[in-house]
């Protein structure tokens, strides 16, 4: 099984250059104010080209 904080980490880190990326090229160099939003639908595109999907844990049996 793979470790979820590797891969987590992994992702963020390119998200991270990415998002240096974007604003440079995009925003001109001005600080992305919607940052959060852009770096989760950052996040769940990766997530999705690797093969994995977020979904909720199913309920306790107990």
């Amino acid at each position: 099984m793979a470790d979820n904080n590797a891969i987590l980490l992994e992702l963020l880190k390119n998200a991270a250059a990415a998002h240096g990326i974007h604003e440079k090229d995009d925003l001109g160099g001005v600080f992305d104010e919607q940052w959060p939003e852009w770096y989760a639908a950052h996040m769940t595109q990766a997530l999705k080209d690797e093969g994995y999907t977020i979904a909720p844990l199913a309920a306790d049996a107990n």
